[in-house]
């Protein structure tokens, strides 16, 4: 898994690239294990994210043990699949996945269909 970090001020934005799976998720938890204790925003962009399973949910909703709950946390960049998993987590379990605290109001939250 390859993972590009910037950081900006008091937030970090992490970019996977390929896929997350249970497989991935050790690699993305230390690289936010690894931010400055100045960093309270952590904004996951996914346009290089091709597939993610339930693992994705439990990195974005820290429902894992392993959790994040110290950064307020959203997406940008939503490609089909993974926002397609979020909005079917949403409808079944509306009270343990609020989609509406990961994506930011912009337009950027969610990219364009790709083909």
């Amino acid at each position: 898994m390859n993972i590009t970090t910037t950081i900006t001020g008091t937030t970090a934005r992490l970019t996977p690239h390929g896929e997350i799976d249970f497989d991935t998720l050790p690699p993305l938890h230390s690289a936010v294990d690894r931010l400055p204790p100045h960093v309270t925003d952590l904004l996951w962009d996914l346009e290089h994210l091709t597939f993610t399973d339930i693992a994705g949910l439990h990195l974005l909703f820290g429902t894992a043990p392993h959790g994040h709950p110290r950064y307020r946390t959203t997406v940008a960049n939503l490609r089909d699949q993974p926002l397609q998993l979020l909005l079917t987590a949403t409808e079944l379990f509306p009270a343990a996945y609020d989609v509406s605290r990961l994506i930011p109001s912009s337009p950027a939250g969610l990219a364009a269909p790709r083909t």
